[in-house]
């Protein structure tokens, strides 16, 4: 008990580094992690984008290169095109100057600001509230809630036919109160991998369109999941598009997966105001946005920022990354294709479908956490309790491993229940 820190215990360690330092710990030279999302080359080994080798060299060598502080705002350029990739070169909200773009120090920095500002200034009637997908990746609950806002949840998977509850999701939309926010994944949802079709997406903001919900786009994925920049951004510009949701939309956006700045934290916040006196609106919120990055990190970071505004900017470069998404994409889709065959050929219990109907760097194995927690121990084969597998982490070289132990731990628990 300490006499000067009222109530304070020891926290268990977070999930996922918890399961990286299991993992690490581990001496078993054919261990595999599939746990924390980054993304793994053929040979289990980190990858640097060539578009992004190619665009240090070129900034390091440019005129006037240095380590200067960056505005509160963050890096113009970066910001502008980075609103250009979300938003689409020829976007409306960009052409009519109705959107406000902040630095960020990644997706969660992003997501962290999007809240204290919402908490700060949004008049919803639902006080708030924040609508999570369940599941959803374990940090949003956690950010929202150490900002003081109170978080609830809407349908999302099925487990028992590893597909999506629309019904149940749309039935959410139509219940909460009107002006809550819903927190949506804009691909490659994290952890199931799982998205909506075209058409259920429409189905999807239609109905919050009807309520006035507010919507926050989580953007962590784009070309990172299917390849292709302009078929990941489809829910963003749907929205954006749509004449029928007039409230305002916040969109908050990573390039830690699909340029692999992981360590480098390089996001944005972007909020698009649909009311008509928006520029002065917009001015107001550029102020607060500021005073918020002020208060927490001074100003963001400027070397990740330069070198993705690099990559956006130069045509050679922005080609050279439209070919880094494709070969990350594709060595994913390629590996769930071959756990599911391998799995098939091993007549492994169960239905395995959802693996390759999936998307993105997770799968929802749907292993229990007792199976989850045997393949830690009898095979070396990590991954998050939930069944939450990083298909980035396989590669030619463990897939074959990784399916065998899978159908091991199937066929034990299914021993058991007889």
């Amino acid at each position: 008990m300490s006499k000067f820190f009222a109530n304070i215990q020891e926290l268990p360690p977070d999930p996922l580094f918890g399961l990286k330092a299991r993992y690490n710990a581990d001496s078993r030279a054919d261990k595999v992690d599939l746990g924390i999302g980054a993304y793994r080359d053929n040979n289990g080994k980190p990858w640097i984008l060539p578009a992004v080798k190619q665009a240090e060299q070129k900034l390091i060598n440019s005129e006037g290169y240095n380590h200067e502080y960056l505005s509160i705002s963050g890096y113009e350029p970066f910001l502008k095109e980075s609103a250009k990739v979300i938003l689409g070169e020829d976007s409306v909200a960009i052409k009519q100057n109705k959107i406000v773009s902040q630095q960020s120090l990644s997706g969660t920095g992003a997501l962290h600001l999007a809240g204290a500002f919402l908490k700060n200034f949004y008049t919803g009637s639902n006080e708030g509230k924040v609508y999570l997908s369940k599941p959803t990746w374990a940090n949003h609950n956690q950010i929202f809630t150490s900002l003081g806002l109170k978080v609830d949840s809407y349908p999302y998977w099925d487990n028992d036919n590893k597909s999506l509850d629309l019904k149940g999701f749309l039935n959410s939309i139509k219940q909460a109160p009107n002006g809550s926010i819903f927190l949506l994944h804009a691909c490659a949802h994290n952890p199931t991998g799982l998205d909506p079709t075209k058409d259920q997406w429409v189905q999807i903001l239609n109905e919050i369109s009807q309520k006035n919900h507010v919507i926050l786009f989580d953007s962590a994925y784009q070309g990172f999941a299917s390849g292709d920049l302009e078929k990941d951004a489809f829910a963003i510009r749907s929205a954006i598009n749509n004449d029928k949701i007039k409230t305002p939309i916040v969109i908050c956006q990573s390039f830690a997966k699909n340029v692999g700045m992981y360590g480098e934290r390089v996001g944005a916040v972007h909020i698009i105001n649909n009311e008509d006196n928006y520029e002065t609106i917009n001015r107001a919120i550029k102020s607060q946005l500021n005073k918020l990055i002020r208060s927490e990190v001074s100003n963001p970071p400027a070397y990740g920022a330069k070198i993705v505004a690099t990559v956006l900017s130069d045509a050679k470069l922005r080609s050279q990354w439209d070919q880094d998404l494709t070969t990350m994409s594709s060595r994913i889709i390629k590996m769930r294709n071959h756990l599911k065959q391998l799995l098939i050929e091993l007549k492994t219990p169960g239905n395995w479908d959802h693996i390759t109907n999936q998307t993105g760097m997770f799968s929802f194995t749907g292993l229990t956490p007792e199976m989850v927690s045997r393949l830690e121990e009898k095979h070396g084969v990590y991954l998050v309790s939930s069944g939450r597998a990083s298909v980035a982490g396989l590669n030619e070289h463990n897939v074959e491993k990784v399916a065998k132990a899978f159908d091991e731990v199937v066929r034990f628990y299914s021993k058991s229940k007889l």
